[in-house]
């Protein structure tokens, strides 16, 4: 078993693990295994969403696995048709009754969906729950900083975790730079960019032979370092261990530039104002 990652403070109170376990594209086959396997090697962090249609098998994964509930941090999100308050208690009911828990960790809005322009609703949605009790988290997913303005203007609520894609070719400065001034934590998904040419990037190698680390442990860090939350996906127990060792090193300031000098702008990014659930 590798040392758990170390956990972050959030704004409402909570603290997040470091690094978690993405979950996107399993099945609930795939994503029982994967969970299982993941929280006994020490992952404390599991990500789902509704979309990814996994979170029974992701309930069975943390059940399987033994570990005391409190001692776990369940992530999901919910999808455009909850974009109300009292859809997003329906969507956090269906979860956590798929999930099999009491209550979640971190509930995210997954896409503002702009069309639709119900985004601020189930973020107040969000808080509701927050209130309650039932989530211990709120957050939001592939939010501009405009649209996260207007929810923190009409709540008066700090979203705890803005999610959001993350990489090296996708750095995100001016949405990192915004959460930064509000004391957001990032978390950022395919941060590995599914290997597709980034692990193969000299500033990548080259740092991952001076301190004898793999390409990948190396974005990992990137990632750390810059205080995000990272939720690479794996389904292979090596990976995972892997994944979750890069906690004993540090890039130096230079490492650090030159992956971020990799950074395309919005060249690769997803924009949120088109694509959604």
């Amino acid at each position: 078993m590798s040392t758990p990652a170390p956990t972050l403070p959030l704004v409402n109170g909570a603290r997040i693990p470091h690094l978690g376990l993405g979950t996107w594209p399993l099945d609930d086959d795939g994503a029982e295994k994967a969970v299982a396997t993941a929280i006994d090697i020490g992952y404390r962090l599991i990500d789902t969403a509704e979309n990814y249609e996994n979170e029974r098998g992701v309930g069975r994964g943390l059940r399987a696995a033994g570990v005391p509930r409190e001692e776990l941090f369940v992530t999901t999100k919910f999808n455009r048709r909850w974009h109300s308050v009292a859809g997003a208690r329906e969507a956090f009911e269906r979860s956590a009754e798929r999930l099999g828990v009491d209550y979640i960790d971190l509930l995210l809005v997954h896409w503002p969906n702009p069309d639709q322009g119900c985004y601020v609703q189930a973020f107040e949605g969000i808080v509701a729950l927050l209130r309650e009790g039932l989530v211990r988290a709120a957050g939001t997913s592939n939010f501009t900083p405009a649209q996260l303005q207007e929810v923190i203007d009409a709540t008066e609520v700090i979203p705890d975790v803005h999610q959001i894609q993350l990489t090296p070719y996708v750095a995100q400065v001016p949405w990192r730079e915004f959460a930064a001034e509000h004391g957001i934590v990032v978390e950022g998904y395919s941060p590995l960019w599914r290997g597709r040419g980034l692990l193969d990037e000299p500033a990548v190698v080259e740092a991952a032979r001076v301190h004898g680390k793999t390409p990948g442990q190396v974005v990992l860090r990137w990632h750390v370092q810059l205080g995000t939350v990272p939720v690479p996906k794996s389904a292979d127990p090596r990976r995972q261990a892997e994944n979750l060792e890069v906690f004993d090193f540090a890039l130096t300031d230079d490492e650090m530039a030159a992956l971020s000098a990799l950074d395309r702008g919005d060249e690769l990014a997803t924009d949120p104002s088109t694509f959604g659930h």
